[in-house]
């Protein structure tokens, strides 16, 4: 049965992420399926052959170091996830590149990690590589720099960095392949009763309140953190599908528009990749909580945040660093660059223009996030 909805989006997808988890790519012992891996790679040449581009985000390096050190569980500790990584990455791209070997398909390795995506310059750069490898019809398969990464580099998970790079590349479509058919309505295993939920038109407490607190054997992620990502593709204006990566031909039936697991949809139109990058991928290096006459200057009449709108200041940044613009209870409605370092910022917080240069010796910007340099979020 072709789902209508489905047909239409798959029309307009021509850029596709794919990401793959830990546990459809391995045995229980962590060694690569080979198996898996030669289907995964048959479905990703056709809809190659198709004329759409794929860039292929897999997870599986530290559990293909696991199986191939037959350890038969995932360390705890940081050090041993990181050799883990660097034994299993080289294996994971072997195996893979000996799948797409059938298909005349050569493979390219990006390790990533947050900073890269922090940093605009470097942020650009793996675009235009991935670009580029597109071009010469190269596939790009995506992991986090496991070996190097620590906690305030990391991802946290592949479903969040398979989403960011979905926004990166501006792909209309992120299909997460795991080990479930979709999101459900409760667990399935406890619930007699728990049905799939076919599409979801808008991530709310409803829907998150449905996954659970489920986590993989192997990988990092679950139900909550492909929540997680799904919110921020469909934020920028992309749809995604979750489905069981390990049945047979899952992604033809995507591709076929059966409605094959759970399809959620984008909640606005897509965003230019300069507000998606502000708004959406580098991470905040501070807070400016404002009054509510400021707020509604900025979100709702397309203002730029002036010095005398600010009550407080948290975090330590530097001029032309992203940060948060939170209203008084806390929660963020927008993200810009500002024009002050923290502490010239917190000594004008609340001033009028004409006081500034009084404090500062001079007026550098008017504006302490201009509107140009701003991105509404919520």
């Amino acid at each position: 049965m072709i789902d209508p909805v489905r047909q239409e989006i798959l029309t307009q997808s021509q850029t596709v992420v794919v990401k793959v988890g830990t546990n459809v790519l391995t045995e229980a012992d962590g060694r690569l399926d080979s198996r898996r891996l030669q289907a995964l790679a048959d479905q990703i040449q056709r809809i190659r052959h198709s004329g759409r581009q794929v860039a292929l985000v897999s997870s599986g390096a530290i559990g293909a170091g696991i199986g191939r050190l037959g350890l038969g569980k995932r360390p705890a500790d940081l050090r041993h996830l990181q050799a883990c990584a660097a034994i299993g990455q080289s294996f994971l791209m072997r195996a893979y590149q000996e799948c797409f070997d059938r298909h005349n398909i050569n493979t390219a390795q990006i390790l990533l990690t947050a900073g890269d995506f922090d940093n605009r310059t470097r942020y650009l750069n793996a675009r235009n590589t991935i670009l580029t490898l597109f071009e010469w019809q190269v596939l790009p398969i995506i992991n986090e720099n496991d070996t190097v990464s620590i906690a305030e580099i990391r991802f946290g998970d592949n479903d969040h960095l398979a989403a960011m790079v979905t926004n990166l590349l501006q792909a209309p479509l992120l299909i997460l392949l795991t080990v479930v058919d979709g999101l459900y309505s409760s667990d399935p295993n406890s619930d007699p009763k728990a049905e799939k939920v076919v599409t979801v038109s808008h991530i709310d407490s409803s829907v998150t309140d449905m996954a659970g607190s489920s986590k993989s054997t192997l990988g990092t992620g679950g139900m909550q953190s492909k929540l997680r990502a799904a919110r921020l593709a469909t934020a920028a204006g992309e749809s995604v599908i979750m489905a069981n990566g390990s049945s047979p031909g899952v992604l033809d039936a995507i591709f076929a528009a059966e409605p094959v697991g759970t399809l959620f949809l984008p909640q606005r139109a897509n965003l230019p990749a300069w507000k998606r990058w502000l708004g959406l991928t580098a991470r905040p290096k501070g807070k400016l909580f404002i009054n509510d006459g400021a707020r509604t200057a900025v979100r709702e009449n397309g203002k730029s945040l002036l010095p005398v709108g600010v009550v407080e200041i948290q975090g330590n940044f530097r001029a032309g660093d992203v940060v948060s613009l939170c209203d008084m209870t806390g929660a963020e409605f927008a993200r810009g660059l500002t024009n002050y370092s923290s502490d010239d910022a917190g000594q004008i917080l609340g001033l009028r223009t004409a006081k500034i240069q009084e404090v500062l010796g001079s007026v550098p910007y008017e504006e302490l996030v201009h509107r140009d340099n701003m991105a509404v979020t919520g």
